[in-house]
């Protein structure tokens, strides 16, 4: 049954794309749903990970010196008295665990379908999630908040013929893909608050502080050290 999943299904066509002579520049764009939920993966994944998985470090208090809408947030609904009352908090975080197992490997095929095609050496790629996940840090679930768990993803640029390894601590935004990727088609990029990863890499071109939104009026500023959230009701 795991060749009729849908991610398999994307993964085939831009296996069969890769495969193809490429004739001109392309761009390319594979989104895999997992592990997004429903935390549904071959058993094969779950096998890889503990049953009895290690779980986030929760505080009972650490809602007491929460504003009133990052409360109303993160209690919205009971995900984590449900989860919690019915005893599966370890079920729940092994099937993301093997939801993300599964993700890792679809991303390793395609690497793999990419080192066999005539575009290895000169095709850059981005590896990138749309939002984090709770599981049940600040006794909440999913995303829907502007904590660390949920606006913070992974990352990575791999440059057109990369050969070394450099994790970058600074904070950088989805916003400097586009920057970075008009920079590789030799297009300008407009004035606007992203950076060229590339440059940010390199030293030449200094992160900015990150900022993310969610709902009307509700910001939380992101710089290397700091978070600092501000609320549509003036709570901080």
């Amino acid at each position: 049954q795991e060749e009729k999943l849908p991610d398999i299904h994307v993964l085939k066509a831009l296996e069969h794309f890769l495969a193809q002579p490429t004739q001109q520049p392309f761009f390319c764009a594979a989104g895999f749903y997992k592990p997004h939920l429903p935390w549904h993966a071959p058993r094969r994944f779950f096998d890889m990970i503990s049953a009895d998985p290690a779980l986030p470090l929760v505080r009972a208090d650490d809602l007491d010196d929460a504003p009133p809408i990052a409360r109303e947030w993160a209690l919205t609904p009971p995900d984590h008295d449900l989860v919690t009352s019915r005893g599966v908090w370890k079920d729940a975080v092994r099937s993301y665990l093997a939801c993300v197992a599964f993700a890792d490997h679809l991303v390793g095929r395609l690497v793999e379908a990419l080192d066999r095609s005539e575009a290895r050496e000169n095709t850059a790629i981005v590896l990138c999630g749309d939002n984090g996940f709770h599981l049940g840090e600040k006794l909440h679930w999913r995303k829907f908040a502007l904590w660390e768990e949920a606006t913070r993803v992974p990352l990575i640029y791999v440059p057109p013929g990369a050969s070394k390894h450099q994790r970058v601590t600074a904070p950088v935004s989805l916003i400097d893909i586009h920057d970075t990727l008009l920079r590789l088609a030799g297009v300008a990029a407009p004035p606007g608050d992203g950076c060229d990863l590339e440059r940010t890499i390199a030293g030449e071109d200094r992160a900015k502080p990150v900022i993310t939104t969610w709902g009307r009026g509700n910001h939380s500023l992101r710089s290397e050290r700091w978070r600092y959230t501000l609320y549509s009701d003036g709570a901080e």
